[in-house]
């Protein structure tokens, strides 16, 4: 997963990094299973694999590759970039030797009638509606705006 992961930023290709993004789904979701999480590892192919690959590929799919390769490399955004992964590499260090360990305990699962599906569906509906309806939202506005300035007429 870290390989295809790396793969996603290394390729100059968009769609090769759109394939390297669904291999890596894909063995996120071989993870979720290994951990006998078989729901979010189905709901994991079928959205993320799925829906949001499509998506992706529609997008790239949308783009004006030639005029995008034509383009300098901006070292301002360059140099943004490098402080923002270094910035994310020291925050990461921090998490992982502050902690302490896993001794906390946590209630064992309850066994409920509906399944685990329910349980999911209802937390996310009850506990975090609001931020599921901004990311629908957010993912609905940048698909506009994509189809919006694909259809931009140069002059």
């Amino acid at each position: 997963m870290l390989v295809f992961a790396i793969g996603v930023i290394a390729n100059r290709s968009p769609v090769a990094s759109a394939l390297s993004l669904v291999v890596s789904f894909l063995a996120l979701a071989g993870l979720y299973v290994s951990l006998d999480a078989f729901f979010l590892g189905a709901i994991q192919v079928l959205v993320y694999g799925g829906a949001v690959m499509v998506l992706f590929l529609f997008i790239i799919m949308l783009l004006d590759l030639k005029a995008e390769r034509m383009r300098k490399v901006n070292s301002a955004a360059v140099l943004g970039g490098l402080v923002v992964i270094l910035l994310f590499v020291k925050i990461l260090f921090d998490v992982s030797y502050g902690f302490q360990g896993g001794v906390a305990q946590f209630p064992a699962l309850t066994q409920t009638p509906q399944g685990d599906a329910w349980y999911i569906g209802m937390t996310l509906f009850r506990q975090y509606n609001l931020p599921l309806q901004v990311v629908g939202t957010l993912i609905l506005v940048a698909s506009i705006g994509v189809v919006i300035l694909s259809k931009r007429e140069l002059k």
